[in-house]
């Protein structure tokens, strides 16, 4: 999920109403969008027309700004709070519209014009949040909160945004402050490098086949999709790169153990070759510099900075609760990886087991165990079916309805537009599917947003969310079937739109995914738990070819499999987050060899030997270009959410409509406008229990 949008950012990324200017060239994005719903123009917009209409606004803004905080009046909700948010939705528009399309549709061209005008807007911004005189007016509505007769969502819009702007050195004496505007400029610049150096890194490998024996293994729609690569690419033969939708099968069935370590080394180095697109310098460029910040601000790291405003609230307690996964994990872990070295050797393994072999021969043991493997379900899961599992399975909880619609602008082929109804036929969002990997899109899977929803005095704005993927594509002969683990990632971001969608607040900077990173997490990995429910399975995962449904013995070994290696996957996705942790609990200069430290940082949860050349950090993009610096243990904190939430769904019924809308009202609707552990007991009425999620994985 590619959103977080607070207070103080909302001076950013906004300015004026759009009205027309006089220019040399006619600028969509300081026109008002004459398109359905508003949505983005972008059958119209260029990566030229993003400069100048910034520098417009950013002019325009200022002005603006400067009347506010010279307002003699004495300071009020009403002058001083609420003319920001007003401007949230036409000012905070043609930011999110460059960043999105920079992650899911980029060129040489479009990053060039980022990196120009992310430190351009970063300056702005940080002069807004950090202007001496705006924050005095902040402080006095924060003092008087209490008599002013303020509902409970502007109570708690006060209380953030002082908070936010006191945490980001509103109230430091102007040369910490010029410190700090500098550093985020620096690393605004830095950030964007990492992920086009990653990016870049992924799209120039390829592992080009012109031997068939070297396919061997490999399923066919795998090799379908890899000889329309070399197609595409005007070559003979097959083609594999690193997006995942080749890489993932690639490991996984390839049988030529050379090609196999090929493509794992390849893909485990990005980042670290020393060439152009080399991160390790950028990696301890960021950390120093986010040290520095946090160092500026009167914190001792920068984890602690972050934490204050989480729910886990201190690095203590997130390093407690990794180290408590982390217990339960590995005695499983270990069993669980001595247990595929066993078999590897009865298949015939003479080597020692590496890690390009470990999906390999754990596909083999799964198959063995359970009668299950990835390919025998992918003909149940056509990309169009699931779609409309998904759809459906919305509109018995929430009464949802999608509208396929034409007429939306979108800014590649690939994407699919709809409009979103509630069981009345109200108006609900805008929702752009985005599926397919391509040379300009990030790799990996995220929802993000175009559109804020608000109802600022009572004018309902409803927002336009999108979710991107990097799923399998349909091939000459076959349509685009699905993975298990593709399922669970449209699940897992549909909740993530959801909790975009459904947003019921009043003010935009509280609403939808505006909550804690720690918390955002749970919307999205509860809608993970249907994947393995026999009931939701039969209403959409027929055959694509002959239309039988997903036969019950099948749906059984896909639930049985569930669990497998689940020891070894949570040691997995520990190792990202004490990685994280690591990172930005450093109190001093880093001055080290990046392996070396990642390497250290993560060796409780290491079960393989390291590889000369792989790293973690060099391509870990969601905490160094992301926004989960310090927070990536969220994922598995969310866990516990999610599984004691849905514990509920199963004891009332997996399409209970009461339980689905007190989940809606307690949670989904209601953003950031409260605490999260007050929004979560308000609808499991008592704070949620690790034992649901250890029972769940079978880790007790």
């Amino acid at each position: 999920m590619q959103k977080s949008i607070i207070f103080l950012s909302l001076f950013c990324f906004a300015i004026l109403k759009n009205h027309a200017v006089m220019t040399n060239e006619y600028n969509p994005l300081l026109e008002k969008f004459n398109t359905p719903h508003q949505t983005a123009p972008f059958d119209k917009i260029k990566p030229g027309h993003f400069e100048p209409a910034f520098k417009v606004k950013i002019k325009k803004a200022k002005k603006e700004f400067k009347a506010l905080i010279s307002n003699k009046e004495k300071p009020t909700f009403q002058n001083t709070l609420l003319p920001v948010e007003k401007k949230y939705d036409e000012l905070s528009r043609l930011g999110l519209i460059l960043f999105n399309l920079n992650s899911a549709e980029t060129n040489k061209e479009l990053q060039a014009v980022t990196r120009k005008v992310s430190p351009m807007l970063t300056r702005f911004m940080s002069k807004i949040m950090l202007n001496k005189k705006y924050f005095r007016r902040v402080t006095v509505v924060y003092e008087n909160r209490f008599d002013a007769g303020l509902t409970p969502e502007e109570i708690r819009l006060v209380e953030t945004t002082w908070r936010s702007m006191k945490r980001n050195g509103a109230g430091l004496g102007w040369i910490k402050k010029l410190r700090i505007i500098a550093i985020q400029m620096k690393l605004s610049k830095l950030n964007l490098k990492f992920n086009e150096n990653v990016l870049d890194e992924t799209n120039k490998f390829e592992l080009h086949i012109t031997h068939e024996a070297d396919l061997k293994g490999l399923p066919e729609p795998v090799v379908a999709d890899a000889r329309q690569t070399a197609k595409s690419k005007n070559k003979e033969g097959w083609i594999f790169v690193l997006q995942y939708p080749s890489y993932g099968p690639f490991m996984k069935y390839a049988q030529n153990r050379d090609l196999r370590e090929k493509m794992d080394r390849a893909y485990t180095s990005r980042g670290n070759h020393g060439d152009k697109y080399d991160n390790n310098k950028l990696i301890s460029r960021i950390v120093n510099l986010r040290l520095k910040q946090a160092n500026l601000l009167g914190y001792e790291t920068y984890a602690d900075y972050v934490l204050e405003e989480r729910m886990a609230e201190t690095s203590e307690n997130v390093n407690s609760f990794l180290k408590e996964l982390h217990l339960a994990s590995k005695p499983y872990a270990e069993k669980e990886l001595n247990d595929l070295k066993l078999f590897a050797k009865k298949e015939g393994l003479e080597n020692e087991l590496m890690p390009w072999d470990f999906n390999f021969y754990s596909e083999k043991l799964k198959a063995e165990k359970f009668g299950f493997d990835e390919e025998m379900v992918k003909p149940f899961f056509q990309l169009g079916k699931v779609i409309n599992g998904v759809f459906s399975l919305t509109k018995s909880l929430y009464g949802l309805t999608f509208k396929a619609v034409q007429d939306i602008p979108v800014y590649h082929p690939d994407v699919k537009t709809y409009e979103v109804y509630d069981n009345t036929g109200r108006f609900i969002a805008v929702f752009y599917a985005d599926f397919h990997p391509r040379e300009g899109k990030q790799g990996g899977a995220w929802m993000t947003e175009y559109r804020s929803q608000s109802n600022i005095e009572g004018v309902m704005i409803r927002p336009h969310i999108s979710v991107c993927c990097n799923f399998t594509k349909p091939t000459e002969k076959t349509p685009s079937l699905l993975t298990f683990d593709e399922v669970t990632t449209f699940l897992h971001e549909f909740g993530h739109a959801l909790h975009g969608m459904l947003a019921n607040t009043v003010y935009p900077s509280l609403s939808g995914t505006n909550v804690y990173r720690d918390f955002v997490e749970l919307p999205s990995q509860i809608m993970e738990n249907w994947a393995t429910e026999t009931e939701w399975l039969n209403t959409f995962a027929t055959h694509y070819k002959t239309g039988e449904k997903m036969p019950p013995e099948l749906v059984e070994k896909l639930i049985a499999a569930r669990n497998f290696q689940a020891g070894y996957q949570s040691e997995r996705q520990l190792t990202y987050g004490m990685a994280d942790m690591a990172w930005h609990s450093v109190s001093k200069t880093f001055n080290e060899n990046i392996v070396d430290f990642e390497r250290n940082a993560t060796a409780e949860t290491r079960l393989f030997d390291p590889v000369e050349g792989s790293s973690i950090s060099t391509a870990f993009s969601h905490i160094f270009a992301g926004g989960y610096a310090a927070g990536y243990y969220g994922y598995k904190w969310a866990e516990v959410l999610d599984a004691d939430a849905f514990s509920v769904f199963k004891e009332t019924g997996i399409f209970n409509e009461e339980t689905a809308s007190r989940f809606r009202t307690a949670v989904l609707e209601k953003g950031g406008t409260a605490h999260p552990m007050e929004l979560y007991k308000n609808f499991r009425g008592k704070e949620p229990s690790i034992d649901a999620l250890l029972e769940r994985s079978g880790l007790r």
